[in-house]
């Protein structure tokens, strides 16, 4: 059996169903991330897995213990939430202490975990700091060490990094990850972030409207997509008809298929190709984007726009709307989709 087991998993608030017969596996130490838009019932799992939200249906077990009616008290679970919900007149040890004093910890004992917790997450200095002290990094990771302080079975965390700059936030998604891998700690994961859980994850379970539409590695999701959803929400894709595809591939399909736009490549004289690589498309530029690193033009061929991402290598290289083009197809990364 599995770490974590989730059978028949059913909620609802009222007559709406958020999700309903959920089932999925967690292996110890792993890290999954449950991914999708707002609203497809991602952070009410999350809860309902801290027992913070009652379930209508269905079971959950952890290392063979069903916790599926524990109290939130009792599921060895530790939570950290988008708010941060951090204590306002605490500081920073105090806050992190919580968990333990309600435990009835001595408190030679108390000072002694929380000095080791306030160190794994680089907060050492700020122990007497209040909340209202702290930047908004800083307050996550008292959020998180006092999650970590009592030592969970499983760490749950909701969207932690949503409120946070760019630039922190990816500090911090790599701090998580660190502390994650170094204490093997079994993590589920709530974000709406495509490149966040591409990052983070060992596995992403992907959800939509209730439901898990598809569980795999990063690179699974990410190259054979299940459906239309999961291709066009994991990153940029270019979905392109069955009539299109065979006219642009020489593929006879029923469904359509998809085709990532680093995928595409633009031809270059005196260059040998594989036999993977399609014969050469004529196209026309319509516009394109700087992306940094990235240059995505929208190129017609055939009455079909798709994008088309170069590496920006020198603004000499930059292609002007209205040029043709010749454009060569990976055959290889060529997914059928179904809708």
């Amino acid at each position: 059996m599995s770490y974590v087991n989730v059978t028949q998993l059913t909620k609802r608030f009222g007559d709406n169903t958020v999700f309903n017969d959920i089932h999925f596996t967690v292996e110890q130490g792993e890290f999954v991330t449950l991914l999708g838009p707002s609203g497809c019932g991602k952070s009410t799992l999350l809860r309902s897995l801290a027992g913070l939200n009652p379930v209508d249906g269905g079971e959950i077990w952890v290392n063979g213990e069903n916790i599926t009616h524990h109290s939130p008290q009792q599921r060895g679970i530790g939570m950290v939430f988008q708010s941060y919900a951090l204590f306002p007149n605490m500081t920073t040890a105090e806050n992190i202490a919580f968990g333990l004093k309600m435990k009835g910890m001595g408190q030679q004992e108390i000072q002694t975990q929380v000095q080791q917790v306030i160190e794994l997450v680089a907060l050492k200095g700020k122990e007497k700091h209040y909340p209202h002290q702290l930047s908004g990094g800083q307050r996550q990771r008292v959020a998180l060490a006092r999650a970590l302080v009592v030592k969970p079975r499983i760490l749950l965390l909701d969207e932690p990094l949503s409120a946070l700059d760019a630039k922190i936030r990816k500090h911090l998604r790599q701090q998580i990850r660190d502390i994650q891998t170094e204490l093997n700690l079994t993590t589920i994961f709530v974000t709406h972030d495509q490149e966040e859980a591409m990052i983070l994850s060992d596995r992403i379970f992907l959800m939509n409207q209730g439901k898990i539409v598809q569980q795999g590695s990063p690179e699974q999701i990410y190259t054979q997509p299940a459906n239309e959803f999961v291709a066009q929400f994991m990153g940029n894709t270019n979905l392109v008809s069955a009539s299109a595809a065979k006219q642009l591939f020489n593929l006879d399909t029923p469904h359509k298929v998809a085709i990532r736009p680093e995928s595409i490549y633009v031809k270059e004289a005196g260059r040998h190709y594989e036999p993977h690589i399609s014969s050469p498309q004529l196209g026309v530029i319509k516009q394109h984007q700087l992306l940094g690193n990235v240059i995505r033009y929208q190129v017609e061929v055939h009455d079909c726009e798709l994008s088309v991402d170069l590496l920006n290598r020198s603004s000499e290289r930059l292609l002007a709307n209205g040029s043709q083009l010749e454009l060569l197809f990976n055959l290889n990364e060529i997914q059928p989709v179904s809708a």
